[in-house]
This record gives structure tokens, C-alpha cells and sequence, in this order.
């Protein structure tokens, strides 16, 4: 579904794709939709468990685990063969053809802001950004720019996007 997307992956796709019987599938998926929501709940379960080692490492500073996190995603990325970010893609395709969808992939990416806003207000505190820095706005433009450059990396098939938006933005953010 990353490579090609919701629509254009049939369930015969993925059966091929995993050899296993039709049967297989449909003991553990009700639906195709059944399918691709769980496949969001495993690909933000693998997201939530880099944020733990990233983000909430506290033995590092905050803005070197935020650089951290997006080293990491960057480096999946990179290792799929820039194909982007599953929720954003997913999102893209998504987004007007239910709610459930949209609230799910909305909920992840939430969860990602949300982790990115306490590196950011702890770095504020510890005067590492300028003191009217407002974290949860920060979080939120990191996580929708770092969205764009993900689909600008797939498009280009380099790393160079996501690793520049992360860089400038951190870069404009930091006291000096």
C-alpha cells in the first residue's frame, strides 16, 4: 500500500504479496478496510516505539533527540526506497472517503506532535529556544512541513528534503 496506494492494492495483491490463501486473510481481516486500519495501528506502533528510544530519552537534550527521531524516520524512508511517510500518503488518499480513516491517521500523527511539543517546551525551559517559543505550534508545523518534504523525497528518491527541513527549522529555532 506504500508503494502503490489504498486503491490500487487488491486484496490479491496483498495475498501474493504474503503468500498466503485468501482463507488466511479474511481469518484475520473482516475487510480490506479492516486491513489497512491495522496496518496504520502496526506502522504507528513502530512509530510509538521510536519515539520512546528518541523522544523520550532524557539523557540526551531535547533537540538532539528531536534530530534523532527524524534521522531514524529518514533512514526508514531511505531503506523503503523514499517512499514517504505511510500515514501521509495514506492520509492523502484517504482523508474524504470516511471518517475513520481520517480520525486514525489523524490520531498518529497527533500522538508524533504531541511528543515533539514536550522535546520543544523542555528545550524553551532550558533556554535552548527563544522564551516565546510556543511548542505545540512548533510540533504542529514540524510534523505538517516534515509531511510535504517526506512527499518531496519520494519524489525525488533522496533524503536531502526531509534532511533540509529539519535542519532549517531547527536551525531558525534555537537560541544562539
Amino acid at each position: 500500500m506504500l508503494e502503490r496506494g489504498y486503491h490500487a492494492t487488491g486484496v490479491q495483491d496483498i495475498l501474493s504479496a504474503a503468500a498466503v490463501p485468501r482463507g488466511s486473510f479474511y481469518h484475520h481481516f473482516a475487510t480490506k478496510e479492516d486491513f489497512a486500519l491495522q496496518l496504520i495501528d502496526a506502522y504507528a506502533e513502530g512509530v510509538h516505539q521510536l519515539i520512546v528510544v528518541t523522544l523520550h530519552d532524557t539523557r540526551r537534550p531535547p533537540l538532539e533527540r528531536v534530530r534523532a527521531f527524524f534521522a531514524d524516520v529518514g533512514e526508514a524512508y531511505k531503506n523503503e526506497g523514499y517512499l514517504g511517510c505511510f500515514l501521509g500518503a495514506l492520509g492523502q488518499e484517504l482523508s474524504g472517503a470516511g471518517e475513520t480513516f481520517r480520525l486514525k491517521i489523524e490520531g498518529c500523527l497527533r500522538f508524533i506532535a504531541d511528543s515533539l511539543a514536550a522535546c520543544f517546551e523542555e528545550a524553551r525551559t532550558r533556554g535552548d529556544l527563544f522564551q516565546g517559543a510556543n511548542a505545540v505550534q512548533m510540533a504542529e508545523v514540524l510534523v505538517d512541513t516534515w509531511e510535504g518534504a517526506a512527499l518531496r523525497s519520494r519524489l525525488a528518491r533522496t533524503v536531502i528534503p526531509l534532511e533540509g527541513v529539519v535542519d532549517f527549522y531547527l536551525n531558525a529555532m534555537m537560541m544562539r
